[in-house]
């Protein structure tokens, strides 16, 4: 496995353990819709919330929240949207995004709750 996409995973661990640590019940993990994957998807009191996880090693072209563009939110949209219909689930949605950066040994992790609006 390539070094970015090892990165990648033990990101997406970290943020897990980090969701679970501040209340949140983890629901899937990489689901795929489509050519649509959603890294987490977690319930957090009555409220179903995808979350998207970007770790970088280096910030040197910009943080990891800016890497999420447009396209991906597109996609997330209509992942979570197959995703609630599949579950007849009816409750509010909340897309928040996961920004972990590797400084040496150690993981900083920012937590954008409501990071971008679906309408």
């Amino acid at each position: 496995m390539a070094r970015h996409n090892e990165l990648g995973k033990e990101g997406e661990e970290r943020a897990v353990a980090f969701l679970i640590q501040n209340g949140y019940q983890i629901l899937e993990r990489n689901w795929m819709f489509c050519k649509a994957e959603i890294d987490i998807i977690a319930k957090k009191e009555t409220t179903l919330v995808v979350v998207e996880v970007k770790t970088r090693s280096k910030l040197d072209f910009g943080s990891p929240q800016e890497f999420v563009k447009s396209k991906k939110i597109q996609l997330l949209l209509k992942a979570v949207n197959e995703y609630v219909i599949l579950r007849n689930i009816e409750c509010d949605v909340r897309f928040d995004i996961i920004a972990i950066h590797k400084d040496g040994m150690v993981f900083n992790i920012e937590h954008y709750a409501d990071a971008f609006y679906y309408f």
